[in-house]
C-alpha cells in the first residue's frame, strides 16, 4: 500500500524500532498515531519528529484490553481514518533458564508479545476492512523460529505472533488488507532495559556482538518498504535470514547451533 498520506497506528513508538518506524513513516509523508506506555517516551519521539499534526500520540497499555478498546475512536479523532497497525511493541524476558523464571514475569511477556497484538489486531481490524487499501503488520522474531537460551517463554511468544499473523493473513485474503509478518534477528536497541531485563555482566558480553547487530534506523526502513510492497514476511538482518533457512531445512540443528553460540547469554 502507499504511505504516503495513509494514517499508521504504531505500537511500541516510544522506543527502539518502534521510534524509529514513527520516524520513517512520516519522512515518507505518512501521518502517524504513536502508542505507547509511557507518555514521556512519546514526548520524546514527537519532539524528534517535529511533524506538527501528522503526529498523535497515545499512552496506552496495550494490555489494557479496554483502553485499546477506545483507540480506533481516538485515531479517527485525530487523523479522519485508519489505515494501517504496526505492532512493534515488544519485550524480553530476563537471560534465565525456564525453571528459574517466575510466573508473573513469564505471564507479563506473554501479556505484552502476544495479548498485545491480539487486542490492538482485534480493536482495529474492522476498521481496516472498510478501507480499500490498508495493512496489519505484526513484529515476531528471530527467537520465534529458533530458540536463544535464556528466552524460551520469550520465544515462545513471538512464534505465537507469527502462526496468528498467517493466520490472519489467510483469513483476510481478498479484501484490501494485508498482512506481514516482520521477523527481526538481533537489532541494536534499549530492549533489554526498557523490559526490566537487563543483568549485571550482560553489556560486555552484548558490546562483543553490537559489530554485527542490524541498526533500529534500518529495521525501520526494512520494515516501511515491507508495507509498500505488502509483503507476506519481511526477514530482517544476516542473522535472521540465516536461521530463517537452517530451522526450515535442518530444525534440529538450528536449535542446537543457536544454543551452542548464544550459551554465554545465560552465563554466570
Amino acid at each position: 500500500m502507499r504511505v504516503q498520506g495513509a494514517v499508521l497506528v504504531v505500537t511500541g513508538g516510544g522506543n527502539g524500532i518502534g521510534r524509529e518506524v514513527v520516524l520513517e513513516l512520516l519522512r515518507r509523508g505518512a501521518r502517524v498515531a504513536a502508542v505507547d506506555l509511557r507518555a514521556d517516551a512519546l514526548a520524546e519521539t514527537a519532539a524528534l519528529a517535529a511533524a506538527g499534526e501528522r503526529l498523535s500520540t497515545h499512552a496506552v497499555d496495550v494490555t489494557d484490553r479496554m483502553a485499546v478498546g477506545t483507540l480506533p475512536s481516538q485515531v479517527v479523532a485525530a487523523h479522519g481514518q485508519v489505515d494501517g497497525l504496526l505492532n512493534v511493541a515488544g519485550i524480553i524476558q530476563q537471560f534465565v533458564p525456564f525453571a528459574e523464571l517466575g510466573y508473573p514475569e513469564m505471564e507479563r511477556v506473554l501479556a505484552v508479545n502476544l495479548w498485545g497484538v491480539l487486542n490492538t489486531c482485534h480493536a482495529f481490524l474492522p476498521v481496516l476492512l472498510e478501507r480499500p487499501r490498508a495493512c496489519i503488520v505484526n513484529v515476531s522474531s528471530m527467537g520465534g523460529l529458533a530458540p536463544v537460551p535464556g528466552q524460551t517463554v520469550y520465544g515462545a511468544s513471538k512464534a505465537a505472533v507469527k502462526l496468528f499473523s498467517e493466520g490472519l493473513y489467510a483469513e483476510t485474503r481478498g479484501t484490501g488488507v494485508a498482512v506481514t509478518t516482520v521477523v527481526p534477528g538481533g537489532v541494536a536497541t534499549a530492549i533489554a532495559d526498557n523490559s526490566g531485563a537487563a543483568m549485571p555482566g550482560q553489556d560486555e558480553r552484548a558490546g562483543a556482538m553490537a559489530a554485527r547487530l542490524t541498526t533500529a534506523p534500518d529495521a525501520a526502513r526494512q520494515i516501511v518498504d515491507g508495507v509498500e510492497r505488502g509483503a507476506f514476511r519481511v526477514v530482517v538482518g544476516g542473522d535472521a535470514k540465516g536461521v530463517d533457512r537452517l530451522s526450515r531445512l535442518a530444525p534440529r540443528k538450528a536449535v542446537e547451533l543457536i544454543a551452542s553460540k548464544m550459551k554465554a547469554l545465560t552465563a554466570a
